[in-house]
């Protein structure tokens, strides 16, 4: 007993001089949170629009020899490459990267929130791909990015009363066909 409870007290010391080491590599300016116990830790970065990004970091008990869990507010998590090798700042870098593809969707998104009636726009979520457009007349527009090809035309849903939207659709059904970008 007393046995595996040294052993348990040497590892978690170890695990500790790690979890400290690696996050002094990314820099404690970054660190936004950490648990008592090391295991969760959320990390401030910015992109190249200067936007705010934080992740979040889950680590378990087997950590670095099983990968963390993730989550951020991003429209989709990236596939994280992780070796018994990998650092909490290779985390970060992929993290980054995973930003950069995803400036595209977050600029158009960004300009139909600049240029038009947005419905409920307090604090949109980076994650929300969707607005929501009031057209006049008791008429709301759903739009939808696609993730894939930010610059297409986005997939587009109606609400109102029937005569309008039923005019609305019409009219845009009959001139998507002449659109070749949306944005």
């Amino acid at each position: 007993m007393e046995q595996s409870r040294c052993r348990e007290s040497a590892n978690s010391s170890s695990f500790s001089r790690s979890v400290y080491s690696e996050i002094e590599e990314v820099g404690w300016e970054h660190l936004v949170r950490l648990s008592e116990d090391l295991k969760f830790l959320s990390f401030r970065v910015i992109d190249k629009k200067g936007r705010v990004h934080c992740m979040e970091i889950q680590l378990d008990k087997n950590y670095p020899r099983s990968p963390p869990s993730i989550s951020a507010d991003v429209p989709y998590i990236f596939n994280l490459k992780w070796s018994r090798k990998s650092r909490l700042k290779d985390l970060l870098q992929q993290f980054r990267e995973h930003l950069e593809k995803l400036q595209e969707i977050w600029n158009i998104l960004d300009e139909i929130d600049k240029s038009l009636w947005v419905i409920d726009l307090k604090n949109p979520s980076r994650a929300n791909v969707c607005r929501q457009i009031n057209l006049g007349y008791n008429c709301i527009i759903m739009l939808s990015i696609h993730i894939d090809d930010p610059s297409s035309l986005p997939e587009c849903r109606f609400m109102g009363s029937d005569p309008m939207v039923n005019s609305l659709r019409k009219t845009w059904q009959r001139n998507s066909k002449r659109c070749i970008c949306f944005f």
